[in-house]
């Protein structure tokens, strides 16, 4: 038991460690710990007992402690550790990002084979991501490989990354087999294998010797072909892949004999593939693939005891497991063989849903052309014709496409190489050139100092005296303009004062005497006298409200900013017996914002509430001022009948407040719906 917990003892502490520096927020500066902690959290992520979750953040944590690190080859190679456990995790986003960061940081210390090996691991992401990304993938191994062809012996010895190379040099063989460039993947196949066999490494031989017999296939040097499956299945033995790349084999074996219409031979690898029957259980593709163009082999060599069943058997698998490639060719086969009995309905049946299929595919449109061939001889002349002329154009098309792409990809080669010859010239003639100019540049700077030394002293001299004359003019005009703004203050204050104390007060006068007179007589006028009254209280109503105008221009100092508003809503809202709420953002610096803008928005909130007061019969207002990126939100919500924004037309009102928002360079928006209440929304930039 002691022994067990003494075991556990260091464990502990580095677990304890790593907890109280993150608790504490200090970085972990100890190599060796980073380095252990890296490793525990990789491990922790390959554990398939975890959950993905469980597995993503352990990757997370080990990437967070690598960038910790010095930045040197052993980050690059534990940043690309962690994107293969992501890539194991199937999440392809951050193993591209991970391979991403690895190829800048290689990039950035120089480090030659980091660089190429992200490279290819960034081509991986993108050669499986779809047939619209290969141009990528493509661009990302070329680079890859002309920095393994560009390494010098003396720093780097070929055997050592003889087998990265080795796996790039296959992945464009494999690309440029796609698009048909038949003797370009030949040569880097080729490549390939002598870069395999020089790191003793033959994983991949299995592979390279697969894709040199299907090249030759195609190429018609069928024996060749042949003879290269044979060393695939050689090079397999003994090796995990041996039954896969066995039934692999032989499959393209019986396709080779097919091409050359020896029957006989094709049915021989085809059953001998599927003698393996245990494998092919847990590989229904594969199984299904074979009994097809066993079938099919059959078909074609007019034996026709198990046809069209073994089609059938093909199809029922295929359909069982959604494989819509082996659908596409199973049905085809299967229209071929009913174009054959003459019973051109049930051929047009399967022909039409290879078609379709394909169609769905999208990129399977080798299957597609032998659809709409088909398609054309079993239905009437018509839409016969339609499928010839769809097959010409989608044939041709295909034919472009292919040479689009080859030149494309001659075009990265060729630009990426010019790109590197025309750099190492430009470098040579930059180191002449930045030589001379800096020489010619230390001449012109000393002649030019001395020049402005001698110009410096009468400039500033200038400088200073038309310095003090524009600043005694500004002061002048500055205060001019005061003393006019004070004077117009002081006259629009003396109004307002006047309004409300004189005349105002000898109206309330009136009517007080006239509601003294209804008090005491009783001669039947009383009625007529109160409609006076109620005039005289609207008359005053209005006279309040043009003295509150001409008084709120500019706001008393004395007064804090926001206190003025509360006063000037509440005053309105008591005269005409309202409701209201009034919220202010405490984040909003009144003392700070400019004086006008103040008065804008002052001005915004009493024409938008004397609309209310007019229009909208609300009964409730709500007001806020809201801080938010650097803007200031005045919102201004009420409850009455509202309008149709789309039919009415902007009053004077409306047009003041569009005016006075675009002054402060901000944004307005009257939103309203018939008997939904009305909001007016401004946003001004601090």
């Amino acid at each position: 038991m002691i022994r067990v917990l003494l075991k556990q003892v260091p464990l502990l502490l580095l677990l304890l460690l790593f907890i109280g520096c993150t608790n504490s927020g200090k970085t972990i500066e100890d190599k060796e710990v980073k380095l252990n902690l890296i490793r525990s959290y990789i491990e922790n992520a390959k554990n398939s007992q975890n959950s993905i979750q469980e597995r993503k953040n352990n990757l997370e944590k080990a990437y967070n402690i690598c960038s910790t690190l010095q930045d040197n080859s052993f980050k690059v190679e534990y940043i690309q550790e962690v994107s293969f456990a992501y890539y194991k995790l199937g999440d392809n986003d951050n193993y591209r990002s991970m391979n991403e960061k690895a190829l800048k940081l290689s990039t950035s210390i120089n480090d030659s084979i980091n660089m190429a090996e992200s490279f290819a691991y960034i081509g991986i992401y993108y050669k499986r991501r779809s047939q619209l990304d290969i141009n990528i993938a493509y661009k990302n191994f070329y680079e890859a490989e002309k920095i393994y062809s560009s390494l010098s012996e003396r720093k780097h010895l070929p055997e050592n990354y003889a087998f990265d190379r080795g796996k790039v040099l296959i992945d464009l063989a494999l690309i440029q087999r796609k698009i048909k460039n038949y003797s370009e993947s030949e040569s880097l196949t080729i490549k390939a294998i002598e870069n395999f066999v020089l790191a003793d490494n033959n994983q991949y031989l299995p592979l390279c010797y697969t894709n040199l017999g299907i090249l030759s296939k195609y190429l018609e040097r069928y024996e060749i072909a042949i003879d290269y499956h044979f060393k695939a299945i050689e090079y397999a033995k003994g090796t995990a892949e041996e039954i896969p790349r066995t039934l692999t084999s032989y499959n393209n074996i019986g396709t080779i004999y097919k091409s050359q219409k020896n029957y006989v031979k094709a049915k021989e690898y085809y059953n001998k593939a599927l003698l393996y029957e245990d494998f092919l259980i847990q590989s229904p593709r594969r199984k299904a693939r074979l009994i097809d163009n066993l079938a099919y082999v059959n078909f074609l060599s007019n034996d026709l005891d198990e046809i069209p069943n073994l089609f059938f058997k093909a199809l029922k698998i295929r359909d069982s497991i959604n494989d819509k490639f082996g659908i596409a060719t199973n049905t085809l086969h299967l229209a071929e063989y009913y174009h054959f009995l003459n019973n051109d309905s049930v051929s047009r049946i399967y022909a039409e849903r290879s078609r379709d299929v394909s169609l769905e595919l999208q990129n399977n449109n080798e299957e597609l052309l032998k659809s709409y061939q088909l398609l054309s001889k079993v239905t009437n002349s018509v839409e016969g014709l339609e499928y010839a002329n769809r097959y010409i154009k989608l044939n041709d098309s295909l034919v472009k496409e292919e040479r689009l792409v080859r030149d494309k990809f001659a075009r990265v080669k060729f630009e990426t190489d010019e790109i590197a010859e025309a750099n190492q010239q430009i470098s040579k003639e930059n180191q002449i050139l930045i030589i001379a100019i800096l020489g010619l540049t230390a001449l012109f700077l000393l002649g030019y100092i001395i020049f402005r030394q001698q110009q410096s002293n009468k400039e500033l001299l200038f400088a200073q005296t038309q310095q003090e004359a524009n600043q005694e003019i500004y002061r002048l005009l500055l205060n001019q303009q005061i003393k006019l703004e004070e004077g117009r203050q002081l006259e629009q204050q003396r109004m307002s004062e006047e309004l409300h104390d004189g005349v105002l007060g000898r109206l309330f006068g009136v009517r007080l005497s006239l509601d003294g007179i209804n008090q005491r007589a009783n001669d039947g006028f009383t009625e007529a006298r109160n409609k006076y009254i109620d005039e005289l209280k609207s008359i005053e109503k209005e006279i309040r409200l043009i003295s509150h105008d001409l008084g709120a221009e500019t706001l008393p100092s004395d007064v804090a900013y926001i206190d003025a508003v509360e006063d000037l809503i509440k005053d309105l809202c008591a005269i005409h017996k309202i409701d209201f709420e009034f919220n202010n953002d405490e984040d909003i610096d009144w003392e700070e914002i400019d004086d006008q803008k103040k008065v804008n928005f002052f001005r915004i909130l009493q024409e938008s509430m004397q609309n209310i007061f007019k229009h909208a019969n609300a009964e409730n207002i709500k007001i806020d001022f809201d801080y938010l990126e650097d803007k200031i939100n005045l919102t201004i919500l009420d409850d009455g009948i509202g309008f149709k924004s789309t039919k009415v037309k902007k009053g004077i009102g409306l047009k003041n407040i569009t005016s006075r928002v675009s002054q402060m360079s901000g944004v307005v928006q009257f939103l309203s719906e018939k008997d939904e209440g009305t909001k007016v929304a401004v946003s001004v930039p601090v």
